[in-house]
Parts: C-alpha cells; structure tokens; sequence
C-alpha cells in the first residue's frame, strides 16, 4: 500500500495496514487454497473435473471435420445437438 494511503488512514492504523501489508501474502495463499477446495466440491467444480478427465480428441479428427464443416458436408446443427444431449446424459448418469 502507497505511504499516501497509509497517510490517508492516519497514524492510529498505520501499524495495522502495514502489518497486512506485510502478512497479506500467505493470507491470499490460504485463501486461494480455500477456493480451490470449495471449487472440487461443488456441483461446477465436478463438472469441470468430469471435462479435465475426458480424452482428447486426435488431431486427424478435427482437421477432417474443419475441412467438413467448410464444404458444407457436415450438419453442424444436428451434431452439435447430439452431442450436447450425450454430454448432458453423461453428467445426469
């Protein structure tokens, strides 16, 4: 924190903004690891986890599909339709 905020505050705090100051460090470290813990647990957090577990997809497969999709051969509509009900099914299960 700048000396003229500290100033701002006036002398009876400025022990204390320091003292944060100096402190705010780990303090945000456990904080952080607070949120991360809460974020595995809740219903978002499985939901992100359930999508990091999934595999990838081969590079050949997404370039035929790019190719598809430009010359018009692929129902992107339908496919994308499809595939969000099976997502959907998936997380359900």
């Amino acid at each position: 924190m700048s000396e003229l905020n500290v100033e701002r505050c006036g002398k009876r705090h400025k022990g204390e903004i320091q003292e944060l100051g100096r402190n705010s460090v780990p303090d945000q470290d456990l904080l952080m690891e607070q949120i991360f813990d809460n974020l595995h647990n809740s219903p978002v957090g499985k939901v992100l986890g359930r999508i990091a577990s999934l595999p990838q997809p081969s590079r050949n497969k997404v370039l035929d599909v790019r190719k598809k999709i430009t010359q018009r051969q692929y129902n992107l509509n339908s496919r994308l339709n499809a595939a969000l009900d099976k997502v959907l099914e998936d997380l359900t299960a």
